[in-house]
């Protein structure tokens, strides 16, 4: 069955000598894995750039539910970031984000509002000229509420510790030791309610930066087990420390 979406490209491997499989977060078939022949050949090479992570394409498929791996019948590019492709710190993010969200997105599982999420960072961030340094940060901080563990509010100032367990701000540390110190719940709590214009302000040093990504991190591994160990991580940790 032939079938017209548009999709992010998260992560691609090699395939064979010449062939690549894709994977791709669709907005009518959730993630998707695709098998595209011949692209990495002389004739077709000039067209892998385009299937580098947070590329947008609009796809032509041949889909079929049972499939493991889709067929590409055709694309065409969306929208291209290139500020992204050329710009090294910006690379390196897009790496990051195309291998977390490999992780915890599943399969065959389609969701509009988060495509649009994912669709409108990947604007933004391209378009965004300066003081980027906490986008990953800020975008993991949003994407949790729609992976459904968003924390709640911290109402009171008394709540000083972040339990990363419960996805509360608390008074006291719990028990159960899955707690960020009061610095790091200070600055989590900005983030999760910050816009991506707003957690420009957030003013942080590149090591405390890093321990704010770490403790993230290891709140979205808390609450998806399946999150593997994100690789990119400390390659973005030595670009923005």
């Amino acid at each position: 069955m032939i079938e017209k979406t548009r999709g992010i490209v998260l992560h691609q491997l090699k395939y064979t000598d010449t062939g690549i499989v894709a994977q791709l977060y669709t907005l009518k078939y959730g993630r998707q894995s695709f098998l595209i022949k011949g692209m990495r050949n002389k004739k077709s090479g000039k067209h892998s750039v385009f299937f580098q992570p947070m590329s947008i394409l609009d796809l032509v498929m041949y889909y079929k539910e049972s499939r493991e791996m889709q067929v590409l019948k055709e694309f065409s590019v969306s929208y291209s970031p290139a500020d992204i492709f050329t710009n090294i710190k910006k690379t390196s993010v897009a790496l990051f984000l195309g291998e977390v969200l490999t992780s915890v997105l599943r399969e065959e599982s389609p969701n509009e509002e988060m495509f649009g999420f994912i669709e409108d960072s990947v604007i933004y961030f391209d378009r965004c000229k300066e003081n980027f340094a906490n986008f990953h940060i800020a975008f993991l901080a949003g994407l949790s509420s729609y992976l459904g563990f968003e924390p709640g509010p911290r109402t009171a100032n008394d709540d000083k510790y972040f339990d990363m367990i419960n996805g509360v701000f608390v008074p006291v540390p719990p028990l159960h030791g899955s707690y960020a110190s009061r610095e790091i719940s200070d600055i989590l709590a900005d983030f999760f309610s910050a816009s991506y214009e707003t957690s420009k302000n957030i003013v942080l040093s590149g090591a405390l930066r890093n321990e704010v990504l770490e403790v993230l991190v290891s709140y979205y591994s808390l609450h998806l087990p399946g999150l593997k160990k994100v690789r990119s991580l400390e390659v973005l940790k030595e670009v923005f420390g």
